[in-house]
C-alpha cells in the first residue's frame, strides 16, 4: 500500500489489496459501490472494456447507476455483462481512484469479486484526462 492510499469502509480486503496492485505508482482511492436505493452491496455489473466504463444494476432492488463518468461515453460504448471464471454474475464491486500529485482524479479502475468463489479482479479501466475530477469520487 502506499502511504496515502484511503480504502473506504466496506471494502472487503482481497478487493481492496488487488485493486492497490493493479494501481501505478500513485496513491489511490478505494470507494465500493452502495446502492442509494437500498444500501445493497452487491451488483451485476455492465462493462465496456474497450473504451471504459461501467453501469451497476443492484442484485437486492435492482436500482442502476454509472460508475465515475461513465454515462458521458455510454451512448457509444458496447458493454457486456461481467461474469466470473465460476459462472456467477453478482459482485461486490468497488473503483480505485488513482491521484495525481494534486489529487485530481487520472485513473478509474473498476474491480469486482464474486460472490459465489470470491476471485477478484479488473473488468475495466480508463483515463481521466479532464478537471476538474471531485465529483467522481462520489460517483461509485
Amino acid at each position: 500500500m502506499h502511504a496515502d492510499d484511503q480504502v473506504g469502509e466496506g471494502v472487503s480486503a482481497e478487493l481492496a489489496a488487488f485493486l492497490r496492485n493493479a494501481a501505478d505508482d500513485r496513491p489511490v482511492k478505494i470507494v465500493p459501490s452502495v446502492c442509494d436505493g437500498c444500501d445493497g452491496r452487491v451488483f451485476f455489473v455492465l462493462v465496456d472494456d474497450v473504451e471504459g466504463g461501467a453501469e451497476r444494476v443492484c442484485a437486492g432492488c435492482g436500482g442502476r447507476a454509472f460508475i465515475a463518468d461513465s454515462e458521458e461515453f455510454w451512448e457509444d460504448a458496447d458493454p457486456g455483462e461481467a461474469g466470473c471464471p465460476c459462472g456467477s454474475e453478482e459482485f461486490e464491486t468497488a473503483v480505485a481512484f488513482s491521484l495525481a500529485g494534486d489529487k485530481s482524479v487520472r485513473w478509474v479502475t473498476v474491480g469486482l469479486r464474486c460472490q459465489k468463489d470470491g476471485a477478484v479482479g479488473v473488468y475495466t479501466d480508463w483515463k481521466i484526462d479532464y478537471g476538474p475530477t471531485g465529483h467522481l469520487l462520489a460517483m461509485v
